[in-house]
């Protein structure tokens, strides 16, 4: 089985691959992207992408074209040669899906020579109810070029199935590596601040109700590691830092030094913070976070202690009861890192789960 994955220009494998070298992707990431190599030992032949670079002319008429449509065409016409070679595509996001169902749309009259396609959406569902009806119309014919709608929520697999009845929809929990783990942390010994860390760039991100959670501990100390959020949110509050991390060893001493991961979450649909979850158990660390729904599906109730959106004072109750019962967090941190595995939540998992839903089109089910 052949098999082209279709990503972002940013995304290509060489590029990846040098910045994976350099300690720049910042987090459990692979050597290559998202982990999708793993299907070659799945038995999968891998097509590379047929175009690598890209002049700044070039990106101007791809952003150019890409920004009225909502979606990149340029990339897709520049590998569709790749496209066309493989048996099955994989996108990542609907920018690329919608990208080569556009390309496969202008040979809609001969479907037999073409490849099927595994196309995944993460932003989309969340994003249609603000779509202008133009993009609604056009994205709902491309999409009819898809064999399988793939999402990592079962909230966007809900949304989606009512939005597209035609349309096969199908749940791939997203998944890092699950190789590297460390010990679930030992209770903590009496005394001492009690770290906290809240990663993420999400817009989906909550960091007001967490500042306010511990706006009145001064003996929390929060650290939220983000690009995005506002470092006036810490403006007067010694014991609450707002600051990225530039390399992954980086993020790692932090985890290690924590004693607790927040990922507080606006409403979503595409389980924002499944992966910083993910992150957390993989080095032992017990969580908190927003039950927004979806992440359920990734660690169950017993793993990570979920509290009410938008609620700094339930946050805060959380907090404060794992920091006086270490022997019940480090239970919990215990049961989410056990979720952990290659038959579970993992890039190993989530790779072959493409290449089943890949095998199950080429056999005609």
């Amino acid at each position: 089985m052949k098999v082209y994955v279709h990503l972002a220009v940013a995304q290509h494998p060489r590029r990846w691959a040098q910045l994976f070298a350099a300690g720049r992707l910042v987090g459990l990431n692979e050597p290559d992207p998202y982990g999708y190599a793993r299907a070659e030992r799945m038995g999968v032949t891998l097509i590379a992408p047929a175009v690598e670079h890209e002049g700044r002319f070039g990106k101007l008429v791809r952003m150019g074209l890409g920004a009225p449509l909502g979606f990149d065409i340029v990339n897709a016409w520049r590998n569709r040669d790749s496209i066309m070679a493989a048996d099955v595509v994989w996108t990542h996001t609907e920018s690329q899906f919608l990208g080569v169902c556009a390309l496969l749309a202008q040979r809609r009259r001969d479907r037999t020579a073409r490849p099927r396609l595994l196309a995944q959406a993460v932003w989309l569902i969340d994003r249609w109810p603000r779509l202008n009806p133009l993009h609604r119309w056009l994205w709902r014919r491309l999409i009819r070029q898809a064999d399988v709608l793939t999402f990592h929520s079962p909230l966007n697999l809900a949304a989606a199935r009512r939005l597209f009845p035609d349309q096969r929809c199908e749940l791939v929990r997203f998944g890092i590596r699950a190789d590297h783990r460390e010990p679930p942390r030992p209770p903590r010994a009496p005394g001492g601040p009690y770290r906290i860390i809240s990663v993420g760039n999400d817009t989906h991100r909550d960091w007001r109700s967490l500042v306010e959670a511990v706006r009145e501990h001064p003996e929390w100390q929060l650290r939220i590691v983000s690009t995005k959020a506002d470092p006036e949110l810490a403006r007067g509050l010694e014991h609450v830092t707002v600051a990225g991390v530039t390399s992954s060893e980086e993020l790692f001493a932090l985890y290690r030094q924590a004693d607790l991961v927040v990922v507080p979450l606006q409403h979503n649909l595409h389980v924002s913070g499944s992966t910083a979850l993910q992150e957390a158990a993989l080095f032992g660390v017990p969580t908190i976070a927003t039950a927004v729904g979806g992440l359920e599906a990734y660690f169950p109730p017993e793993a990570v202690r979920y509290v009410p959106e938008h609620d700094p004072h339930a946050l805060a109750a959380a907090i404060a009861a794992l920091a006086a019962d270490p022997i019940a967090a480090a239970a919990m941190a215990a049961r989410a890192q056990a979720q952990m595995s290659d038959e579970g939540l993992s890039s190993e998992a989530y790779v072959r789960a493409h290449v089943r839903l890949s095998r199950e089109l080429l056999d005609g089910r």
